[in-house]
């Protein structure tokens, strides 16, 4: 596993290159987190990071926690995750991590909580049909229908699609690309839509599946590539036909006294 980040979903726009490509992106703001704790494999039996991130007010912590954290000298953060690493030789407690651990990549994954749908009807929840309109049917056109069998089992089995909770559950979108990122600023831009609703917290992590696919700077990189070697060969074609140009009034100015000479 690697080191990850925390972010905070801003809301989705679009950004436009100089190919004439639209794309559409999420925007992330990720605050810098600090490393709380370099976990030793002597101690624990594994080798791993604890990382702190985002702010909290001290009266909103046990008294547990706000003696963790004043035992460390750190700020209080408001969420804690453990990144377990092999080799955390490299990594100091106190120290930041930024943007920087995806500069060289081009795909993440994401989990968040995706948005509370309350209680939801099969319909919605699991696209039923629903019963017919007419012909018999009263006062339960959305209904499921029978959920069970007769006395043998005599149960409803567990995993039966039925009404019940939707949404409000954690779930991770894989292989999202990195459209752009604002290390000034501290925001991420991912193309594409994330689970959760707008200030929602996400995890972000680096891709665990490589994809042979293209990515946007891919493609922009190829378009300034090919709009040069035209701007090139336009140009060498320009020369090629001022030098004939040349070439030729040289050879009619070089015709021109013989001809003179003649008539003499």
């Amino acid at each position: 596993m690697t080191l990850g980040l925390i972010g905070k979903k801003i809301g989705m726009t679009q950004k436009f290159f100089e190919s004439g490509e639209a794309v559409p992106v999420t925007v992330l703001q990720v605050e810098p987190g600090k490393i709380v704790e370099v976990i030793d494999k002597e101690k624990r039996g594994y080798s791993a990071l604890l990382v702190g991130y985002g702010h909290v007010k001290s009266s909103k912590l046990t008294k547990a926690m706000k003696g963790f954290f004043a035992k460390k000298s750190l700020e209080a953060k408001k969420f804690l995750k453990e990144y377990r690493i092999e080799n955390t030789e490299q990594f100091k407690a106190g120290s930041d991590v930024t943007l920087d651990i995806l500069k060289d990549k081009k795909y993440v994954d994401i989990r968040s909580k995706t948005i509370g749908k309350g209680f939801a009807g099969v319909m919605k929840r699991w696209n039923f049909g629903g019963l017919r309109a007419t012909h018999g049917v009263s006062v339960s056109h959305r209904s499921h229908g029978s959920t069970g069998q007769r006395q043998d089992p005599g149960k409803v089995f567990k995993g039966k699609k039925m009404a019940g909770h939707m949404g409000d559950k954690f779930r991770t979108t894989q292989g999202l690309e990195i459209v752009e990122a604002d290390l000034t600023n501290n925001l991420l831009y991912l193309r594409g839509s994330i689970p959760g609703s707008k200030n929602t917290y996400v995890e972000i992590t680096e891709a665990i599946k490589h994809k042979n696919k293209i990515s946007v700077q891919d493609r922009l990189k190829s378009y300034f590539e090919v709009l040069e070697t035209a701007k090139t060969d336009k140009k060498d074609k320009k020369n090629l036909a001022k030098e004939a140009k040349e070439t030729a009034k040289a050879e009619k100015e070089a015709a021109a006294p013989k001809t003179e000479a003649k008539k003499d």
